[in-house]
Order: C-alpha cells, then sequence, then structure tokens
C-alpha cells in the first residue's frame, strides 16, 4: 500500500530536504526526491556504521566491549594517566559518556589540528569527568572505537566491513574520510545514496539479518538501539544511535541526514536533507508520517 507524502511534502520542503523514503512490513510504501540520487555525506549517521563494526569485532574475538582504554591504546597514552581516563572502557566510547566535557576532532576543528597523529591527541585530552556519568556529545569516542577496529582487524575500516557488512547491503565502492595517519575517521564523512543508508536502518529493524545472514549480531543491535546513557532528553542515547519518541532509534548526521528505526511500526523512515532545522525536520516525520503507518 502506497503511502500518501503530500502533507510531509508541503512541510519538509521549506526545510531542506533532498529525498525520503518509507518502508513497512519489508516493501517500501513511499519515496519522494527533490533532487538527483547521488552519494551524500551522511555526516555523524557515519558513527552507527562504526557501532556495527565494533559489535561485529567483538563477535570475531577482536575486541571486548568492557576492556580498558589504557590496555586498548597501550602505546598512545600521555605521560600522566588521569585517574579518570585509566577508568575508561570500550563501551565509554559509543555512549558519549567518556569523560571529556569539550568536544574534539569536530568538523570545523579537523582541518586545523596541527598534531598528525589524533589517536594521542584524543587521550591526551583531559578527562574531567569518570567515565559512564556524563553525556557530551563528542567526536573522539566513534574515532577511537573505529581505529581500535582497524587496528584489531589489520586493515582500514572500510575493507573490514565490506564483505561483513557492504558487499551484503549492495555497498561498492564506499567514500569514506581518513585522518592525516590515514585511518577512516569512524565518527564522520561515510559518503552513500539514500538506497544504501534505507538498507541500513532496514538491516537495524530486521535485528541485524539480511536475506537470512546475521550480518550484525542480534543481542548487539538491540542494546546499540536501546538507552544506554541519559542524554538531556526522554530518549536517551544506545551506542552511537539517538532515541526518539515512540521507541523510535536513529542513525543521525549533521543537516538532516536521517535513518529512523520505528519497531513499533515495522517501518524505516530515512532523509536526506541540507537542512539547519534538523528537529523540524523530524517533527514533520512524526506528525505526517508517522500516523499513516
Amino acid at each position: 500500500m502506497r503511502m500518501e507524502l503530500k502533507s510531509f511534502i508541503e512541510k519538509a520542503a521549506p526545510l531542506g530536504i533532498l529525498s525520503v523514503m518509507v518502508s513497512q512490513d519489508g516493501q517500501v510504501t513511499a519515496e519522494y526526491n527533490w533532487d538527483e540520487k547521488c552519494r551524500r555525506n551522511i555526516y555523524s549517521a557515519t558513527k552507527s556504521f562504526t557501532s556495527a563494526a565494533v559489535g561485529i569485532a567483538q563477535r570475531e574475538g577482536l575486541l571486548g566491549i568492557d576492556e580498558k582504554l589504557v590496555d586498548a591504546f597501550e602505546e598512545d597514552l600521555p605521560e600522566q594517566v588521569s585517574e579518570n581516563l585509566a577508568k575508561a572502557t570500550v563501551r565509554d566510547l559509543l555512549t558519549m559518556c567518556l569523560g571529556q566535557r569539550k568536544a574534539a576532532l569536530m568538523g570545523a576543528q579537523r582541518p586545523y589540528y596541527k598534531e598528525k597523529d589524533w589517536v594521542k591527541l584524543s587521550l591526551s585530552l583531559p578527562f574531567e569527568d569518570e567515565p559512564g556519568t556524563r553525556f557530551a556529545y563528542n567526536n573522539v569516542g566513534p574515532y577511537l572505537a573505529g581505529v581500535l577496529v582497524q587496528r584489531r582487524a589489520g586493515c582500514d575500516l572500510a575493507s573490514y566491513l565490506t564483505p561483513r557488512l557492504f558487499a551484503p547491503l549492495g555497498i561498492l565502492g564506499t567514500m569514506w574520510e581518513r585522518d592525516p595517519m590515514g585511518n577512516i575517521f569512524g565518527a564522520g564523512g561515510l559518503c552513500l545514496c539514500m538506497e544504501e543508508f534505507h538498507r541500513f536502518g532496514l538491516l537495524y529493524l530486521q535485528d541485524g539479518n539480511w536475506n537470512g545472514k546475521q550480518l550484525v549480531p542480534e543481542k548487539w543491535v538491540r542494546e546499540s538501539t536501546r538507552k544506554q546513557s541519559e542524554n538531556g532528553t526522554p530518549y536517551g542515547y544506545g551506542y552511537l544511535f539517538w532515541g526518539d519518541q515512540h521507541g523510535v532509534f536513529r542513525a543521525d548526521g549533521k543537516y538532516g541526514q536521517l535513518s529512523m528505526i520505528m519497531r513499533e511500526k515495522n517501518a524505516v523512515v530515512s532523509i536526506m536533507a541540507e537542512c539547519r532545522e534538523a528537529d523540524a525536520l523530524r517533527e514533520a516525520v512524526f506528525t505526517e508520517i508517522y500516523p499513516q503507518l
């Protein structure tokens, strides 16, 4: 059954939306494009792919979520390791509760760092709070998580994910930002087209199963998309996924790159946009699309 998008289009068009795709019960029920289809930067929605990589790596025995950062990054630590840094774990990289109050490795900062080794840079920054106690949005956590997967796997993040995630989902020849040392930047910079991004949301709706193959562990998918930390909203934050109303969890990137997993409706709504009012765009989804599901 095709969905009526007229009211959503009227609200979303002025906000800078580029495309929307809706699937329910395994079928595409609505799609609209304001621009040509092409690969676009999904910004921080990239973090959710890094979360998947960590879950897969844990299944393969490459890392553990309770592993201490001082052990995982033993060669990269500052001369003086603070008490809070000593307590930090891989899990803290995924919940935005790392203990650093000031965000680093953000988009406006990355071109201007003189330090080329961003791992050492990240670990040298102050850990003012005890890990796990305070939500502070920061690119350091997902970046380090991505680096850890790459080091343990012996290849870059795209190469690691290609046979395990990208190829099964039909995502081929990815474009992804790198740091000055050549590490793929797990906190942002992955470029996808709408269909590729949407299939990732569908994969998570299906608890990590795709065409009968468990690409991402089911337990990891469920843990990633439930509240793992308080973030000042009623909905919380998972493992590099944002919570939202109606039990929705979403991969969320700057300017309105969204893949919204709606388990109560067995649906996924994905959006690509150039929008500076992402809250208004999400609200339009909940007022104009969600009630039709």
